[in-house]
């Protein structure tokens, strides 16, 4: 008993194993899944969060940056250049451990586009196989920086102009690209339906040919129609057979292409259904030429490539001529212990302007 339970479980497995997977799709669910998992539409999504991490890359550039940066340590074993009091130069041995480090706060002004900084820094030097010499500390506990071109071109403000024109063209052209996946289902749903129907046209025509040939068979045993006439029926069954081949290959055709497209399983397969007649809502020309420019990427593309052109030749015009302005202003201390080094602090201003004419 156990034996011919076992022969029907193993019989049954294998039955199983022969017969691919098949199931009815709607056309809603073949849009659905092609939209969800065909390859055509993860491509226009990964362009689109492409295009959304660079557009939060430049809004990040409009933000506050806090930086550090330092030298931990520099130790230095050289000779330097140094000139005396009476005008001499002479080589003074260098052998220090330094260390320096920043952090600042800084931030982009797009309207003119400078740089504002305020920072805070320390500075440590300790000469190294020196008898008397001490260790020393300078602080700047605050202090603000201003870098700001004069002539040159303002990129962020152009950035400003351009980024948001880009990035609404490519939620346009995602929206375009999943409007195309769905048309391009619709078409090989529809190239489906339509195999399947000429497969059965075939197959009617193959069981009508054949008929009738077997009729002409026996007419001909009768003298009724002549050889000529019984050949002509046997072409047009042999016709029909090879147009129900012709079908056949057409169909599954039609079931790979649709099934490849929707990202299915090859021993997947698709029984169509055609689709109930759906109401569309009437929209006038206004309303339709509205949309169009609402929702259509190339009327942003234009946009966007028209600033990008006017970018251009400002950065031609900045490069004949670049003029940089740089202020620095706070206060500064220095003394050989840390803490004292934070009092008795004093003013400084530094103001340094750049010129490059090529």
């Amino acid at each position: 008993m156990n034996k011919i339970l076992f022969i029907t479980l193993l019989f049954l497995i294998s039955i199983g194993f022969g017969v691919s997977a098949q199931q009815t799709l709607t056309l809603s669910e073949a849009i659905e899944t092609a939209r969800r998992q065909s390859v055509d539409a993860a491509v226009a999504l990964n362009e689109l969060k492409t295009s959304y991490w660079e557009f939060r890359t430049y809004r990040a550039d409009l933000l506050p940056e806090v930086n550090f940066k330092g030298t931990l340590p520099d130790y230095r074993r050289s000779y330097s250049l140094y000139q005396s009091e009476d005008g001499t130069y002479k080589y003074i041995r260098d052998n220090s451990l330094q260390m320096s480090g920043e952090i600042s706060v800084d931030q982009n002004i797009w309207l003119t586009g400078g740089k504002l900084s305020m920072n805070s820094s320390l500075q440590f030097v300790s000469p190294l196989n020196m008898p008397g010499a001490s260790r020393y500390y300078m602080s700047i506990p605050v202090g603000v920086t201003l870098t700001q071109p004069v002539f040159g071109v303002n990129n962020l403000k152009w950035k400003r102009r351009i980024e948001p024109v880009r990035y609404r063209e490519a939620q346009a052209s995602y929206l375009e690209d999943v409007e195309k996946v769905t048309l391009k289902t619709i078409t090989y749903y529809f190239e489906l339906l339509l195999a399947k129907e000429n497969l059965h046209i075939a197959h009617q025509n193959k069981e009508n040919a054949d008929r009738i040939y077997e009729i002409a068979q026996a007419r001909r045993k009768m003298g009724q129609i002549s050889e000529n006439e019984l050949l002509q029926l046997k072409l047009a069954a042999l016709k029909a057979s090879s147009n129900l081949t012709s079908e056949q290959s057409n169909l599954n055709a039609a079931m790979f292409q649709l099934r490849s497209f929707l990202g299915l399983s090859e021993n997947d397969s698709i029984n169509s259904a055609i689709p109930e007649i759906a109401d569309y809502p009437e929209i006038g020309y206004t309303g339709v030429l509205s949309k169009a420019q609402e929702n259509n990427p190339f009327a942003r593309n234009i946009r966007r490539r028209q600033l990008e052109a006017d970018y251009e030749v400002a950065q031609a015009k900045g490069e004949q001529r670049e003029i940089s302005l740089y202020a620095s202003l706070g206060y500064t201390g220095q003394d050989r212990q840390f803490g004292s080094s934070y009092r008795n602090l004093m003013d400084y201003q530094i103001v340094q302007v750049g010129v490059k004419i090529p």
